[in-house]
């Protein structure tokens, strides 16, 4: 497995990451022993960083984490979040910071992740949104910079707001954050304007997320895909998601292939090395819900790179289609 490191943290981090999602049950549910079966795998594969959330099945990812590492003679690199307090997601721009992530919360949340992980200290904890609104009083973080010196934590980074992944700049910019965690695929290129510059510039750990948009860019899913009403997949494709989403996907395939993507190279792998190509990226975070999924996914790093021409075809895709999660 290649690593790539980033200069405000002393780790070197595999290029693809697990991404323990699913291990919370979300995407139609969870089988604890596959779970931990698809983890050693990864891990076994070369895979040394997991990211991993409090929102994930209630703690449930993290504590199914916990016991896949128990005998394990690796540590890798964990990452969680702690999301905040009761109240609009994403934050409203009339939410307070003393009621979303108020100290008293904020560490009460962090004993928790502590306690779910089975770890005296925490390598990365993000804050898991974030708002412009505090971007002039940002004393949430101040107080991570206390349990960090106090050892509870390692690294202190922050999840991009999925609708405003710029909000978060300024943070990085006063050196507030050691990592950010940004969404950036075929779909999503707002990143590569100025957050992976500036992230490059400054050193700070970038973990891209949603690289296969939810399950789509892996190409599997049809116009008529539906999900199990218990997955979160159900609202992020409503409406008429899924058949807009299925035929950019086609094209996108169709255009790949004609500028050489080999036919026994996957949508997947492709979609992977896409969100791996800018250098400011130093790990990409993929869901693995089976064995084969960890194998496959660890092993893009060892394919062939995408070509010029088949990165030009990835950034012509680019669609903006606004703030998926609550838009149309």
């Amino acid at each position: 497995m290649k690593t790539r490191r980033a200069a405000r943290i002393d780790h070197d981090f595999s290029e693809i990451g697990f991404g323990a999602w699913q291990l919370g049950g979300q995407w139609g549910g969870a089988d604890d022993g596959e779970s931990i079966r698809a983890l050693h795998a990864a891990l076994d594969a070369g895979v040394n960083f997991i990211d991993t959330a409090a929102v994930y099945g209630d703690g449930r990812s993290e504590r199914v984490i916990a016991e896949a590492l128990k005998g394990r003679a690796e540590t890798p690199f964990i990452a969680t979040k702690t999301p905040p307090d009761e109240g609009p997601w994403p934050p409203s721009p009339y939410c307070d910071h003393r009621e979303r992530y108020s100290p008293e919360y904020l560490r009460a949340n962090v004993e928790t992740r502590l306690k779910n992980l089975n770890v005296e200290t925490i390598d990365l904890l993000q804050l898991h949104t974030w708002t412009r609104a505090w971007n002039a009083d940002p004393q949430p973080f101040h107080e991570l910079a206390k349990l960090r010196d106090e050892g509870k934590i390692r690294y202190v980074g922050v999840s991009t707001p999925e609708h405003d992944q710029n909000a978060v700049l300024s943070l990085m910019r006063d050196g507030l954050v050691d990592a950010v965690q940004v969404i950036f695929n075929a779909w999503e290129q707002e990143p590569a304007a100025e957050l992976l510059p500036l992230a490059e510039g400054l050193g700070v750990l970038v973990i891209v997320r949603v690289a296969l948009d939810e399950g789509s860019l892996t190409g599997k899913y049809g116009p008529d895909k539906t999900f199990p009403e218990d997955d979160f997949r159900v609202n992020y494709f409503a409406g008429d998601r899924m058949r807009r989403t299925a035929e950019r996907v086609r094209k996108l395939e169709a255009d790949l292939r004609a500028a050489g993507l080999p036919g026994d190279r996957t949508m997947t792998s492709a979609a992977l090395q896409f969100a791996l190509s800018p250098p400011a990226v130093t790990s990409v975070i993929a869901g693995m819900r089976t064995r084969q999924h960890a194998v496959q996914n660890a092993a893009v790093p060892d394919l062939p790179p995408l070509t010029d021409e088949q990165l030009a075809v990835f950034r012509d895709h680019r669609w903006l289609r606004a703030f998926w999660y609550g838009g149309k």
